[in-house]
């Protein structure tokens, strides 16, 4: 395998936030281009990543799972500078780096075994599928997090609603104006540890769609011209909200 990119960051950016869920992932290498499919440790989260072949600027690769430690691939990507090109190629056991741009920089990152086995995203089903500004998605997850650990996802006569109560209470609320709504009316509620982590994609989105339903796992999908994140989030269910 070798492929180039001339844009680092597409990388850099996603293996950031991925590496903030897991810390070791089989990187997959294929005719359609990079992907990343795990679990967290804690079985509360899954992220799947898609960056595809169009993306690279050469691109080289049979069928590949390469298994790397995601905080040392991130060091190592977060060397490139502006107008960096980064080209990985799979030797035995080593993930060669070379980071292009005045000078030729080399590093080498061994490849690891890893046990833990890899789910595919699950076939779900939703009653509510939102599409809203990144944006505003971002400032009403920073707004719960101020005061609880979770918030509620609520669709109330077509208004999609994103709430924390407890002690203290934070209040977003969308019509058709401001998101894009077809959903029956439900609600759910997810960490907001997750969230804060999540976000951090929807940063770089113009857009995040949102797909949940009564107490049901949380489908978060980011996409760019090349980029595809999608975040699977279990539900808290509780007797008190």
């Amino acid at each position: 395998m070798k492929i180039k990119l001339d844009e680092p960051a597409l990388l850099s950016r996603s293996i950031d936030l991925i590496s903030e869920l897991v810390s070791e992932v089989r990187l997959r290498v294929n005719e359609f281009g990079v992907s990343i499919t795990a679990t967290d440790p804690a079985n509360v989260s899954m992220v799947n990543f898609k960056l595809p072949k169009s993306a690279f600027s050469l691109f080289e690769a049979d069928n590949e799972a390469l298994g790397v430690n995601l905080d040392n691939l991130k060091k190592i990507l977060k060397r490139c500078g502006a107008g960096s090109s980064v080209i990985l190629e799979s030797k035995e056991g080593v993930l060669e780096i070379q980071i292009l741009d005045k000078i030729k920089r080399s590093f080498s990152l061994g490849l690891i075994e890893i046990e833990r086995e890899e789910k595919e995203l699950p076939n779900l089903e939703f009653s509510a599928n939102v599409e809203l500004a990144s944006g505003d998605f971002v400032s009403a997850i920073e707004d719960c997090s101020v005061v609880a650990d979770a918030c509620s996802f609520i669709i109330e006569e077509g208004k999609f609603i994103i709430e924390s109560r407890g002690m203290n209470s934070a209040r977003a609320e969308f019509s058709g104006d401001e998101a894009k709504i077809e959903a029956e009316n439900c609600k759910a509620r997810y960490s907001l540890e997750y969230l804060g982590k999540f976000i951090k994609g929807a940063k770089f989105c113009e857009k995040t769609n949102l797909k949940f339903a009564n107490d049901h796992p949380l489908k978060m999908t980011l996409k760019t011209e090349h980029i595809e994140l999608i975040f699977i989030l279990a539900p808290r269910v509780e007797t008190d909200d």
